[in-house]
């Protein structure tokens, strides 16, 4: 097994947001630098939100493990208030729902990071930024979108 330091890379760390819509199985991704935090997660949530607009949707409905960037009272807070401005102005409405502790078999796109993981894995060495943002969208059959926050729709 060969272990790679992570630390000698220029930006070692990023994060990749997931969600998978249940009627169409369909697959959105978001990618921020740097470690998840519940600013990241709002700005990723804020992009779901943009695209079910496009939609016509009213309603996004989120399930969520135990994970900090989904539990910070600030990010609590920030959905409250979206789902306050939103039933006066008719805009799409928020629902989380979180899933129990150590229970990943409930959360539906676990099996698709199971499978992405496997199918764009490199053994010879560590993937850069951008060549796991092109596999992975390459995979979901995913482009960047116009919409804010990075978030990547299907092609």
């Amino acid at each position: 097994m060969t272990s790679y330091d992570t630390r000698e890379r220029v930006n070692p760390a990023v994060s990749c947001y997931g969600v998978r819509c249940s009627l169409s199985k369909q697959v959105y991704l978001g990618f921020f630098e740097g470690q998840p935090l519940s600013e990241m997660t709002w700005n990723f949530v804020q992009g779901l939100l943009a695209r079910a607009r496009q939609m016509g949707k009213k309603l996004v409905v989120l399930i969520w493990d135990n994970a900090g960037w989904h539990l910070s009272n600030r990010l609590k807070e920030w959905i409250h208030r979206h789902n306050q401005e939103a039933k006066v102005t008719g805009d799409v409405r928020l629902l989380t729902h979180l899933l129990p502790r150590k229970s990943p078999w409930l959360n539906p796109i676990e099996p698709c990071w199971l499978h992405a993981k496997r199918a764009i894995w490199e053994p010879s060495r560590p993937l850069e930024v951008h060549e796991l943002k092109e596999r992975l969208c390459s995979y979901f059959a995913l482009k960047p979108s116009s919409l804010p926050f990075q978030l990547c729709v299907p092609n």
